[in-house]
């Protein structure tokens, strides 16, 4: 039995197309199990945060910008925002907006809390200033929900009003508004 030159060609070109689709396909089936094995992986590092979480989180965000620094200029929110954000990533405060906001250590005998205003008036002082209030959220709604930043605060982990002078002995970062930012070390 002979084949004619053109059912040969054809039968090759088919063979040609069907190695190369399967090629493809491997190709395709080796890619997207890497990337879900990249994601599984992330997701067991990250586990996934519920909306009732962040809103916590928003909640205790927007009360620490609104007690430090709702009479601060855009700039003066944000940074504070930053501060309280770099202090969860630095891992050597609490692991969360809300766990940083709210946490106090010992020192000398003496409660102290890592912002004032909650030690001076816990959780329980609702808002005055409505209008100072809507600028905080939206200000805790860039920095925690959109990742805005300002540079010149990038690794700041702590400040103070510009009237005390606590001597801590520690760079000096930026002055924005009434606030002296400062981060941990030169480096």
């Amino acid at each position: 039995m002979t084949t004619s030159p053109i059912i040969a060609q054809r039968i090759a070109q088919a063979i040609f197309k069907t190695a190369g689709f399967f090629a493809i396909a491997t190709a395709l089936v080796i890619t997207i199990n890497a990337k879900l094995d990249q994601l599984r992986a992330e997701t067991d590092i990250n586990p996934a945060v519920s909306v009732t979480e962040y809103t916590r989180q928003l909640d205790c965000l927007t009360r620490n910008i609104y007690w430090e620094a709702r009479s601060e200029p855009f700039e003066g929110k944000v940074a504070v925002a930053q501060v309280t954000v770099n202090r969860v990533e630095s891992g050597r405060f609490a692991n969360t907006v809300c766990g940083v906001v709210y946490q106090k250590t010992m020192f000398y005998e003496k409660v102290v809390c890592q912002f004032s205003w909650y030690c001076e008036t816990g959780n329980r002082t609702k808002p005055i200033h409505s209008r100072a209030w809507q600028e905080s959220e939206e200000v805790a709604k860039k920095v925690l929900l959109e990742g805005f930043r300002l540079p010149s605060v990038e690794k700041a982990l702590y400040y103070h009003a510009d009237y005390v002078n606590p001597q801590w002995g520690k760079p000096r970062v930026a002055k924005i508004g009434r606030h002296i930012f400062y981060s941990e070390s030169k480096t």
